[in-house]
């Protein structure tokens, strides 16, 4: 009996001799999880799976996720959820810049295998009445300021693992908190899949990238490349305060835990988080030498 297998509709055949070849074929997109779960099942066990989950508004930040998981995985899947459950200000959630058809576009040029998007109803028919909730590291930071915030996090976290079973999940360390939080929750439950920590990605002033950076105003931005350079500057947390509260930030918090320092700050009423090792050093700019 000769070794045939079932034949993979996204970039890889498996063909009698059991090597894989490339095929160019369109990202398959999912809005239904049961047509999600029926392709999924199709997936061989021997095929390791790269997963990007985001919110959408897509940046470089998330496609260096994607590169990542292209580079080290046979198959590669994004996902897009505006999780509104993790939203604790409804404003935020409202004005969450996302252009899903923009968003599909570069996940389709990166070479993106398949991508699953459903909608709230799909995503949690118990209407989020079961969730997930961590009691220690999640009451911290962002948690204090964001009540729910992380429940809603590890929750649709949890949901998306469960559904892709990726060998390989990426994550980005700008949500440095987020991060630990969601390699904590998948080794505590035994989940079988590796989380992978992603660098944060700078844009030239030094900002960290993020969706919401896009409703900054130029002032805003020119204003918001002061928070990475304070908090890489500073030599303690409090000087750091002290040093935004001047440059007009309105501060959330700054705190230093085990070799790094964490900030949030509200400028524009856009808010901003960072974090980076204690002595990081941010390049200097043209634009900032003597400025004093």
């Amino acid at each position: 009996m000769g070794m045939f297998a079932i034949r993979f509709p996204e970039r890889f055949l498996l063909v009698r001799n059991t090597k894989f070849r490339k095929e160019k074929i369109d990202m398959k997109i999912f809005k239904s999880i049961t047509e999600w779960q029926q392709y999924r099942r199709k997936i061989a066990d021997t095929v390791s799976i790269g997963f990007a989950p985001t919110l959408g508004g897509l940046h470089e930040g998330h496609f260096s996720l994607i590169r990542e998981s292209l580079k080290r995985n046979d198959l590669t899947v994004a996902s897009i959820f505006l999780n509104r459950v993790q939203f604790n200000n409804p404003e935020d959630y409202k004005k969450y810049p996302a252009d899903f058809a923009e968003d599909i576009a570069h996940l389709e040029t990166l070479g993106v295998d398949a991508l699953l998007a459903p909608d709230f109803e799909d995503m949690y028919p118990d209407s989020y009445a079961y969730r997930v909730a961590e009691s220690d590291l999640s009451a911290e930071r962002e948690g204090a300021h964001r009540p729910g915030h992380f429940d809603g996090v590890l929750t649709i976290v949890l949901k998306l693992l469960n559904l892709v079973r990726p060998s390989r999940a990426y994550f980005g360390e700008k949500d440095y908190q987020q991060l630990q939080l969601v390699d904590g929750m998948a080794k505590a439950f035994f989940l079988e899949t590796q989380i992978v920590p992603c660098p944060t990605v700078r844009d030239e002033s030094g900002i960290a990238l993020s969706s919401r950076n896009r409703r900054l105003s130029e002032w805003g931005r020119e204003r918001a490349a002061r928070f990475p350079e304070i908090l890489s500057r500073a030599e303690t947390a409090e000087e750091a305060i002290a040093l935004l509260g001047d440059s007009g930030f309105e501060v959330d918090y700054v705190e230093d835990h085990g070799g790094r320092r964490f900030g949030a700050v509200v400028i524009e009423g856009i808010r901003l988080i960072d974090n980076m090792k204690i002595g990081f050093e941010l390049p200097v700019l043209e634009t900032e030498r003597g400025r004093g």
